[in-house]
């Protein structure tokens, strides 16, 4: 319905932190439990098998989905219209994809930068260091259906500037508590960073549709959330380990690249619609 479309369309984004819990779960269990021979031997390969089963349960889920009624009832001349996309949509994907570039840059610089720049430059545990941000992960989770019902309640778009915002103002602060190698100072710049994230994030699978008119809707949100995770997610990481080896202990650069894209995905958050459908109250006509 369309006054629950954001808490429905949220539980694909709880996919990233249960996908990120089960897989770094299970190599911790089996580096616990298996000696490095066995483990080079054949424990490499359990994760492998275990995406396996999962791939196999995520093609009968999408193969048993029923498509919206607006694209049903386009069904019959439905094709890919990337020409129309880009000819006639490139604003509105430009937006998408600079608006979701934070969404990325955050999960990754918090589950892949930061653990490869405390582990190598801190000393801290690899196990010490996946458990803060499991635990942030976990946290991120659990939020994102209540956000979605925010979302429902009082739009898509304040929710996600009100992330962004949020996002700019905690980068600086989340590099210093990551900086001083305490656990329970990162997992709580971990936690904050990762809640301003699922508060874009978590009404972003309603949103996103919804800004494309159901002809185009399937390629054009397909482009611009790609294209995002291009700019925010595969940079990230690149960028930021190149920018933390030419810093000292505390890697200011990082913060104000992740300050700059948060910066950058809130000025296209502004530009953007709200989306949230309106209810239409059936009143008597007045006669007298």
């Amino acid at each position: 319905p369309p006054d629950r479309r954001g808490l429905w369309s949220s539980f694909p984004q709880i996919g990233p932190a249960v996908g990120f819990v089960l897989a770094n779960g299970v190599m911790l269990v089996l580096s616990a439990t298996l000696s490095d021979a066995q483990f080079a031997s054949w424990g490499w390969r359990v994760p492998f098998w275990a995406a396996s089963v999962l791939a196999v349960a995520g093609l009968w889920l999408r193969s048993s989905l029923t498509e919206s009624p607006q694209f049903l009832e386009l069904r019959e001349h439905a094709r890919v219209p990337l020409a129309e996309v880009v000819r006639e949509h490139w604003r509105l994907v430009l937006l998408t994809a600079g608006a979701l570039a934070i969404g990325y840059a955050v999960f990754y610089a918090v589950t892949t930068w930061s653990l490869a720049y405390a582990t190598e430059r801190l000393g801290v545990s690899r196990t010490v260091m996946l458990a803060c941000i499991m635990a942030a992960v976990v946290v991120k989770g659990s939020l994102t259906p209540l956000v979605a019902i925010l979302g429902d309640r009082y739009g898509r778009r304040p929710l996600c500037l009100a992330g962004c915002a949020a996002t700019a103002l905690w980068m600086f602060p989340m590099i210093a508590l990551l900086s001083t190698g305490e656990p329970l100072l990162m997992f709580l710049g971990f936690l904050v960073a990762l809640i301003a994230f699922v508060t874009m994030f978590g009404v972003i699978a309603a949103y996103l549709p919804e800004l494309y008119e159901p002809r185009v809707r399937c390629t054009g949100a397909a482009v611009g959330y790609n294209l995002g995770g291009v700019l925010g997610g595969a940079l990230t990481p690149i960028v930021a380990t190149a920018v933390a080896e030419q810093s000292g202990r505390v890697p200011w650069g990082v913060a104000a690249y992740l300050t700059g894209i948060a910066l950058l995905s809130l000025g296209c958050f502004a530009l953007l619609p709200e989306t949230r459908p309106v209810a239409v109250v059936a009143t008597e006509p007045v006669t007298g």
